[in-house]
C-alpha cells in the first residue's frame, strides 16, 4: 500500500505586525473602499463592454449620433443583431437613444463612457 502523503501545512496566519494593517490604516482603507452596489454596476458595465460586437458599437458611437442601419452597414452585420446589442448597451446606460420620426439614433450617454472607451483603445495600444 502506498502512504498517502499529508498536505503541507501552511501555518497560522499572521495576525500582528506587518502582515496586518494597524487600525487607523484599516479604517482609511475601509472608508476608501467603494460600495458593493457600485461595485455590481461597474461589473456590469465592464461585462457590457467585454463584447467585441458591442465594444465595436460604441466606437463607431463615439464618433457621433448613428442609427442602426448606419452600425449594420458599418460593421457588415444584420440589423437586427445590432438592435439586441444596442437594447442591452441602453440597459446599462451607456448609450441614449433619440427618435427623429421612423428612425432612432444612437449616442454614447456622457462623456464618462468616451473616456473609458478611450482609455481602454489606448491601453490596448500599448500591449
Amino acid at each position: 500500500m502506498v502512504p498517502v502523503p499529508k498536505p503541507r501545512s501552511r501555518g497560522t496566519p499572521r495576525t500582528h505586525g506587518r502582515h496586518t494593517p494597524s487600525p487607523e490604516r484599516l479604517a482609511r482603507l475601509q472608508a476608501l473602499a467603494p460600495k458593493l452596489s457600485q461595485v455590481e454596476i461597474a461589473v456590469e458595465i465592464f461585462k457590457a463592454l467585454g463584447d467585441p460586437t458591442r465594444l465595436r458599437i460604441l466606437h463607431l458611437l463615439s464618433q457621433g449620433e448613428l442609427c442602426v442601419c448606419n452600425l449594420a452597414a458599418a460593421l457588415t452585420m444584420n440589423p437586427s443583431a445590432i438592435s439586441h446589442q444596442l437594447r442591452l448597451l441602453r440597459t446599462q446606460r451607456l448609450i441614449r437613444a433619440r427618435r427623429d420620426g421612423r428612425r432612432i439614433f444612437y449616442a454614447l450617454d456622457d462623456d464618462h463612457i468616451e473616456r473609458l472607451l478611450a482609455e481602454g483603445f489606448k491601453h490596448a495600444s500599448h500591449r
